[in-house]
């Protein structure tokens, strides 16, 4: 029995190592039946034992810890005391084996999770089964330096399998994983996080690491898996769903309900400074988890102190971020390092008030290191885009909060947010060049982190703006300058050119968010008059490039534009809009009203629907600003007067607009949708029973239809000798097979029916346009009919015994869905 045992697990064995290193997708197909075939065995139990046991391969240790994980989260488990027998098995094995592979000891820390999470009511008599963690992995922690680290990944492993469900909590009820998560936080967490931190002050303190005044700490070598292995458990601990809910990923405001019985844990400020301690201390590549520990400790619920004692947290916790800035500054060049000291700061001001800042003991040097940071930070833009996001929320929040505060003490921030503002422009114009002359992944194009980062400008460029926008202007009539001279100069550089254009585009950009950053209760006559001479220097750039769209064109520039006039129209178009920027906009362009405003604006949208129909993303951003024009009911009634707005009315068609073509991408069809909705929308505000409106704005789509079918009769009827007949062919293929066509005449239909509030008129129309057009087609299916009844047979009279039934069959079919389209209209009308 032994031998065959033995002969099994040698196969299983060869098995495990085909499947994880295939010669070939055969040879990993017929490994993988093997393996499926073990695991659902009778007996598997036994041979994982054996597995485990005599197993030479890393492979076939990791298939028999995964079956056993299966087997333990089967419904309905497994007997008691053969689970107790697997975890008894598992930590002698790990004991006995401390030195495995990474995967391997993540299969069989996952395998003791989750036996110990599934079988944590088990008891017996009085005695729960599987509660007595601790004390089975201190026998680890007291042994060797690879057993601590294997006791104290153990127990890493228990506290995320509890705090998550997992996949086999699929079989379970969520009620049963929020009790075994409850009670395993009141019962054995903050136990498991004191062992955490005690274990890491004993190994400081006992030689392990060493922190000499006026040098530089470090720990031996030796010692490094150990410290990550506590601070990834302490980190765990942290991270637990305290609250019993779904956890939170976001940054924004992720307050750490800590349970007010580990008050007396967190009241003592040694427990800040040993982490401080300890990322100053170790290697970077473990470093970034003593500041992922930090992060949750700064984001401690309020409600856990008091006035006196939250103020003396703060202070450790800014005195420790400004010591990093001044003191540690190199572990920083590290991306993970960056990455977690940036969320740290960005949490900082989640969770506390500026004000609260202001009054801590180191807040001057703190705000300052903090505004060198950021400065440092976006000259080496291309390294940090990810990161850069925390940062900008902290300077953010902080400017919004100013008018907040009634502290006597200075804040600092009208000095140091110009610095950032302007920092975050020159750092952006600077990336130009790199991005046209090396290559580099170009920023402007990535549309959800451009309107994230100009979202966050927008509020730090209000503080001190009269200075940022003056810094603007300056920066705008030099680029503009440089670009005229450049398109005037005979033989310029193309380089230098989309140099100058792209810098243009994100001036546009800076100055759309600026506007975009009023606020009402901080805005004054002042404010909009700067305003105002942003936006007149974007409109006469805006003409300037519209004079030479026939040799020039810059979609990046073009792009910017549409975001521009999207940021204007939120703040500056609508019934309770300000009026004060006109003053200016009349001296200095002859606008006086918002009126005006949007006639510029539908002008601008007919240009680029004329002239950009090769380009995807400025048709779609020119009928995505048409759409919000649209929109609002008394804006839109003033609009439609517009001679903008009565072209595009009357003449919506392939000849003025590329994209309404029968050679659209898929792209311009969806685009159809959206432009026939806010035609739809602008039509409905004169249209009552107007059938003459209608059937004039109708009248070019009808057209399309009726085109594209003669133009198919046309060219076969020229083309083929048999023009009596084939052009019948021709024209149900130019109505049915021309599919970019009848997909653009239904997009144009949707759309309209989306947005028409005039129901009956409207319906008629369709209605009656449908039941033309069915008739059409019935038309051409007869004259088919006749055609292969009469003139098909005798052209194939030699063969007709042979041809005919198979014609009588196809002809009748015809005949029926010739009188389809007449059915359909009787019932379309009824």
């Amino acid at each position: 029995m032994m031998n065959s045992m033995e002969q099994e697990i040698l196969q299983i064995e060869a098995y495990s190592r085909q499947f994880y290193e295939p010669q070939n997708a055969l040879q990993q197909k017929e490994a993988e039946k093997a393996l499926i075939h073990f695991a659902e065995s009778q007996d598997v139990l036994q041979k994982c034992t054996v597995l485990l046991e005599r197993g030479q391969s890393p492979y076939s240790i990791v298939l028999a810890l995964n079956t056993l994980t299966k087997l333990c989260m089967k419904q309905p488990s497994l007997p008691l005391n053969q689970r107790i027998d697997i975890r008894n098995f598992i930590l002698r094995f790990l004991y006995a084996n401390p030195k495995q592979m990474p995967y391997v000891m993540q299969a069989a820390t996952k395998l003791f999770a989750t036996i110990v999470k599934f079988g944590w009511f088990d008891r017996e008599k009085d005695d729960f089964m599987f509660r007595s963690v601790i004390t089975d992995v201190m026998k680890f922690i007291e042994g060797s330096m690879e057993q601590s680290v294997v006791g104290i990944q153990l127990l890493t492993a228990l506290v995320i399998e509890m705090c998550h469900p997992s996949g086999g909590d699929s079989a379970r009820s969520m009620s049963l994983h929020m009790k075994t998560s409850s009670t395993f936080r009141e019962n054995q967490l903050y136990d498991i996080y004191k062992l955490a931190c005690s274990l890491l002050e004993n190994a400081v303190k006992n030689g392990q690491g060493t922190f000499e005044a006026g040098a530089r700490p470090f720990f031996r070598p030796e010692t490094l898996p150990y410290f990550s292995s506590l601070l990834s458990l302490a980190l765990a601990c942290l991270n637990y769903d305290f609250i019993g809910t779904a956890t939170d990923e976001s940054d924004d405001a992720n307050t750490v309900q800590i349970p007010v019985t580990w008050r007396t844990t967190f009241l003592d400020l040694d427990h800040l400074k040993l982490f401080f301690n300890l990322f100053a201390a170790l290697p970077p590549n473990i470093g970034y988890l003593a500041l992922g520990i930090l992060i949750q400790l700064a984001s401690v619920r309020r409600s856990l102190f008091n006035a006196s004692e939250r103020t003396k947290y703060l202070n450790t916790l800014i005195s420790g971020v400004r010591d990093i800035l001044e003191n540690h500054f190199t572990n920083l060049e590290d991306p993970q390092c960056y990455h977690e000291f940036c969320r740290l700061l960005a949490r900082l001001k989640a969770s506390f008030q500026l004000s609260e800042l202001m009054e801590s003991d180191n807040y001057t040097s703190f705000i300052q290191e903090v505004a060198k940071f950021t400065v440092m930070s976006l000259q080496q833009l291309q390294f940090s885009h990810n990161s850069l996001h925390y940062i900008l929320s902290l300077w953010q929040r902080l400017v919004a909060s100013m008018p907040y505060v009634k502290s006597s003490q200075p804040h600092h921030l009208d000095t140091y947010a110009p610095e950032v503002s302007r920092a975050m422009i020159m750092a952006h114009l600077q990336m130009v060049s790199r991005v046209i002359n090396d290559g580099m992944e170009d920023p402007i194009d990535d549309l959800g982190l451009l309107q994230q980062q100009l979202d966050q400008f927008a509020i730090i460029v209000r503080c001190e703006y009269e200075a940022n926008c003056t810094f603007i202007v300056q920066l705008f009539e030099r680029s503009a300058r440089l670009y005229d001279d450049l398109l005037k100069k005979a033989g310029s550089a193309e380089k230098d050119v989309l140099i100058e254009e792209e810098r243009l585009a994100w001036l546009v950009y800076f100055i759309g968010a600026a506007i975009s950053g009023r606020v009402a209760y901080t805005a004054s006559d002042e404010t909009d008059g700067i305003d105002a001479q942003l936006i007149c220097r974007v409109m006469r750039l805006m003409g300037y490039t519209d004079n030479k769209l026939n040799r020039r064109k810059s979609e990046k520039l073009e792009l910017a534009n549409m975001q521009f006039f999207e940021y204007f129209r939120k703040v500056y178009i609508g019934d309770q809009s300000p009026k004060g920027v006109y003053q200016v906009m009349k001296t200095e362009l002859g606008i006086d009203d918002e009126l005006v405003v949007m006639s510029i604006m539908i002008r601008k949208i007919v240009t680029n629907l004329k002239f950009w129909g090769d380009s995807d993303n400025v048709v779609t951003r020119s009928l995505q600003l048409l759409n919000d024009l649209s929109m609002g009911y008394s804006s839109i009634r003033r609009m439609v007067k517009l001679d903008e707005v009565q072209f595009l009315l009357k003449n919506h068609t392939s000849d003025n607009f590329p994209f309404l073509g029968t050679n659209s991408t898929l792209v311009d069809l969806k685009c159809r949708t959206a432009f026939y909705a806010s035609l739809a929308r602008l039509l409905s505000t004169e249209l009552v029973e107007d059938e003459d409106k209608l059937e004039e704005f109708m009248r070019p789509i009808g057209g399309e239809i009726f085109e594209t079918c003669l133009f198919e009769f046309s060219l076969c009827a020229s083309n083929d000798p048999f023009p009596w007949c084939l052009p019948i062919v021709a024209g149900i293929s130019g109505l049915f097979g021309e599919r970019v066509g009848v997909t653009g005449l239904s997009r144009h239909f949707a759309g309209l029916c989306i947005s028409n509030t005039k129901t009956c008129l409207f319906a008629r129309y369709v209605h009656d346009c449908l039941y033309r057009l069915c008739d059409y087609v019935r038309a051409w299916l007869l004259c088919l009919f006749v055609f292969l009844i009469v003139c098909l047979p005798v052209a194939l009279s030699s063969s007709l015994p042979l041809c005919l039934s198979i014609y009588l069959l196809v002809c009748l079919c015809l005949f029926l869905v010739a009188y389809l389209p007449k059915t359909f209209c009787i019932v379309f009308q009824d």
